[in-house]
């Protein structure tokens, strides 16, 4: 199928491209790397008349280490994510989980920002972003406000994202220097989207675990660690009781639960073998 017809714009600034979502509103839809939008549209599961391109917007692509985070511009595409040192060194589980992302060309394309405004439950980096505690950095008319990720993920494709702002930045923060992480999906295929996926972190105070593709948004449970080396059964079964998800006639809830407890057991599990 091929989209239905619509005005196509490119702005080379910012500014220009909040005036040009300030004038046509609801009609416009942004594109970046077009690996959710663009199926969308041929589909015609989305309709925008007009179609405003991000990726004249210079600087919007950077990688780059502050203090105490990473920031990351919307623009920079997952492979850029996944294969880069900086990212790496200060958070590795990012690095791991973008590198799961589709395929290859999917990865060359498809961008950060994109990926969070589109806030698909059982895509990778919204279940990390929501796990690692980062913060959404947004521009709209009224100037830039940062959103904590828990708080941007409202629930099925819906986000805290006003339609007059555009996602400029994220901010990741570094990891601590004792700590370990593990990334499992269960897919159907490879590249598929997981059916249930499971960030986990642990350190010498706490214990993370998110948990994406059991509901309509990333769920990340906490739990502090002192000293004692927490059980994965336990950890495991604690995360299973904590999910809710909807019924699927392909996907029955029970099966997504068991999925949650298997993949949080084997990651908590991969988390001690890294010590």
């Amino acid at each position: 199928m091929k989209p239905a017809p619509f005005r196509y714009h490119r702005p080379e600034s910012l500014g220009e491209a909040l005036a040009l979502l300030a004038e046509f509103g609801a009609d416009a839809k942004l594109i970046a790397g077009g690996q959710s939008l663009g199926p969308m549209m041929n589909m015609r599961l989305v309709q925008p008349a007009e179609l405003i391109d991000l990726n004249a917007l210079s600087g919007l692509d950077r990688i780059e280490e502050r203090p105490e985070a990473v920031e990351i511009g919307a623009l920079a595409r997952h492979h850029a994510v996944a294969s880069s040192a900086v990212v790496r060194r200060c958070c590795p589980l990012l690095a791991e989980a973008a590198q799961t992302i589709g395929h290859y060309a999917i990865r060359s394309r498809g961008t950060l920002g994109g990926s969070l405004a589109h806030a698909d439950p059982a895509a990778q980096l919204p279940l990390v972003a929501a796990t690692l505690g980062a913060e959404i950095a947004v521009v709209g008319p009224g100037g830039e406000r940062r959103i904590a990720a828990r708080e941007f993920f409202v629930s099925l494709m819906t986000t805290a994202l006003a339609p007059d702002e555009i996602l400029v930045a994220v901010r990741f923060p570094k990891a601590p220097p004792d700590e370990r992480h593990a990334y499992l999906q269960f897919s159907r295929r490879q590249g598929d989207f997981a059916l249930v996926a499971v960030a986990a972190t642990l350190n010498s105070s706490e214990l993370r675990v998110g948990i994406g593709g059991a509901e309509d948004k990333p769920i990340v449970l906490t739990d502090p660690v002192a000293g004692a080396r927490p059980d994965p059964a336990a950890v495991a079964r604690k995360a299973r009781d904590a999910v809710n998800p909807g019924e699927d006639p392909r996907v029955p809830a029970v099966y997504r639960r068991e999925l949650v407890e298997v993949l949080t057991r084997r990651a908590l599990e991969r988390c001690f073998s890294s010590n």
